[in-house]
């Protein structure tokens, strides 16, 4: 994307910004002491609203603040406004210290030059997955670190599969998956609910199938892709999956899952709670590859970013908060709070499983996923993903073939790039 594409992008969104109403909820935890601290006060943006400044998270921050000898002055946004907010602070140079950002914007924020990259600060990223961190990286730059991450499995309703025949462990590749979906059906339940909708959720949860078959998102319309959108298409087309998948986000699939009705759902780590609490038996398994082995899930959560500051020597502070946040310790902590974060490094990983051994599924499928922006995608993924979810929509409805759908959608990402 060349410099002036760049700028265009950069403008747009800080327009999009300023429309904005105030939809940021203030934290300012111990902001009155600010003045108590010798080190004055830092900032931190976060898109967490539903944790209040007496929560276990923002104490958890305030903490680290106190560590490194600061006082922390915290802001929550809800996601998308946390986004445009920090795009906006970047054009004006009103960043804040640190900013817990969605990990598809990082590549977005760090190609305006935005953001320190962790080795001049040498903050240490060599104990993060590989593949977790590959969301925050960018011409051979790392912008961040995972503060934990998400992604996609398949959840189950024990007593359909039970009542169908169905054995979980024998779902390892699509035909078998499709198998047991038709079984589902034939015993007079529903099979598999996920969601298609025409926004970036739909592409979101397309793409286990669509990485699943080998596909790469530079190539929409390779024959690996259409075969990937005509699984889904076939599901629906054949009624094992309902006609609402084209409208449902992850919510409206979750809900149709809690009714009972379903056999399987394409949802995520955050529903592991709720999947507990259900008035049926739930399970869940890694979404399988097409020729078997765990899908690439793309990965969701946050990164911890140092935005670029005029007074440099902010750095070190940062630095420690970031390094406070990302501990093992921290990690877990993050993980128990949350109760959907994986930790992003293999020790959080094993010490998470010893106090939740039933999430090694999901730990599993964190390790098989991908950032939606790998391959050094960076902000041509924007894009991409929106010609891939309008293939998804106009294949489910029928309006197009998969292979014609994709074909298009390659014509249309090729053209904007």
């Amino acid at each position: 994307m060349s410099k002036k594409t760049t700028h265009l992008a950069l403008a747009t969104m800080g327009a999009l910004a300023l429309a904005l109403t105030a939809s940021g909820c203030s934290g300012t935890s111990g902001q009155e002491a600010a003045s108590q601290q010798d080190g004055g006060s830092y900032t931190v943006w976060d898109p967490y609203p539903q944790h209040e400044a007496s929560s276990a998270w923002a104490q958890r921050i305030d903490k680290c603040g106190k560590d490194a000898g600061v006082t922390i002055q915290r802001t929550a946004y809800d996601t998308q406004a946390l986004t445009n907010q920090a795009l906006l602070a970047a054009q004006e140079g009103k960043s804040a210290d640190v900013i817990l950002l969605d990990n598809p914007a990082v590549s977005t924020l760090a190609e305006t030059g935005a953001l320190v990259d962790m080795k001049s600060v040498n903050l240490d990223t060599s104990n993060i997955e590989p593949n977790l961190l590959a969301a925050g990286e960018l011409d051979g730059k790392t912008y961040g670190i995972p503060l934990g991450a998400n992604t996609l499995a398949l959840y189950y309703n024990k007593d359909i599969l039970t009542a169908a025949g169905v054995d979980p462990a024998s779902v390892t590749d699509w035909d078998s998956l499709t198998s047991a979906l038709q079984k589902i059906k034939d015993s007079g339940h529903k099979g598999i609910t996920f969601a298609g909708i025409g926004t970036e959720e739909g592409s979101f949860q397309f793409l286990p199938f669509f990485w699943g078959s080998g596909a790469k998102l530079t190539a929409l319309d390779s024959p690996e892709a259409v075969s990937a959108l005509s699984l889904w298409s076939s599901w629906v087309k054949n009624g094992l999956a309902p006609n609402s998948v084209i409208n449902n986000s992850q919510n409206t699939n979750w809900e149709e899952f809690l009714t009972g009705d379903f056999g399987f759902a394409v949802n995520g780590t955050w529903q592991v709670n709720s999947a507990a609490k259900a008035a049926f038996a739930t399970g869940y398994i890694p979404i399988p590859a097409k020729s078997g082995g765990v899908a690439p899930a793309p990965t969701g959560g946050e990164f911890m970013l140092m935005p670029v500051q005029k007074d440099e020597s902010r750095y070190e502070t940062s630095k420690k908060i970031i390094e406070c946040m990302s501990t093992t310790e921290g990690q877990v902590e993050t993980a128990n709070t949350f109760a959907y974060y994986i930790p992003a490094t293999a020790p959080g990983q094993e010490q998470l499983l010893k106090e939740h051994p039933e999430l090694k599924v999901w730990v599993d499928a964190v390790n098989q996923a991908k950032g939606r922006t790998s391959d050094n995608l960076g902000t041509k993924y924007p894009v991409i993903s929106e010609q891939l979810w309008t293939a998804v929509q106009k294949s489910l409805s029928g309006a197009q073939s998969p292979q014609d759908a994709l074909k298009d959608a390659q014509q249309k990402a090729a053209a904007a790039k």
